[in-house]
């Protein structure tokens, strides 16, 4: 399991990116100013850093700053409401790996995250069941060779049914790894977005077992 550091100051953001990250199977820590999001990145015990600019103590630029000073090369994205060029060449000159702007869609900062902790592992980035691929650099799926269009919802659906192959995954279960937070128990979008998913991937691929959920075959 991949460990992430969260460091933003601003508690509502701070406990929904964490919320959403262990929902999809990272393990999290999170610290709200830059001299312990500094100390923490030197330890050696995370994988990735999730940086905001605007910290207290020491800004995101500092941080940066003394982790690519120190030989560190832990992946970085910066995650802020500074979204002017400046900021951003910047923060890409100044050693980050990826830059997203504030408000962002969750799903966008997972796909980003995964492909940075993938570029640092060498992890295999096409996933395979059967005729279904899904590129997780590209986010492109082919089905029987063919290319797919996918909705961002729709693709991180099929990523998380290609990683967990023939089990059974709750709704519960898919709501916190697709859309990072908390629904209403009673929203039926997991079974709205799973038949979206069956008309573009084949309704065959993703069975439904009755009182428990549903998972890909």
């Amino acid at each position: 399991m991949s460990s992430i550091l969260i460091a933003e100051d601003e508690p509502r953001i701070a406990s929904f990116v964490e919320k959403g990250l262990r929902g999809a199977g990272f393990a999290c820590t999170t610290v709200g100013d830059g001299v312990a999001a500094r100390d923490q990145a030197l330890s050696g015990h995370f994988d990735l850093l999730v940086l905001d600019i605007g910290l207290p103590g020491m800004d995101g630029f500092g941080v940066l700053s003394e982790l690519r000073g120190s030989g560190s090369r832990l992946p970085v994205i910066v995650l802020t409401a500074r979204d002017s060029i400046t900021d951003t060449v910047a923060g890409l000159e100044g050693g980050a790996d990826d830059y997203m702007a504030k408000p962002f869609r969750f799903e966008e900062l997972l796909a980003r995250v995964r492909r940075r902790l993938a570029d640092s592992s060498g992890e295999v980035t096409v996933l395979r069941h059967g005729s279904l691929s899904l590129d997780v650099r590209t986010r492109q799926a082919t089905v029987d060779g063919v290319v797919v269009d996918l909705s961002a919802r729709e693709y991180v659906l099929a990523e998380t049914f290609l990683r967990h192959p023939g089990q059974v995954l709750s709704r519960e279960q898919l709501l916190s790894r697709v859309w990072g937070y908390d629904f209403d128990p009673g929203s039926n979008v997991v079974d709205v977005y799973v038949r979206y998913l069956r008309r573009k991937i084949g309704a065959d691929r993703i069975a439904t077992v009755r009182g428990m959920g549903y998972r890909l075959v």
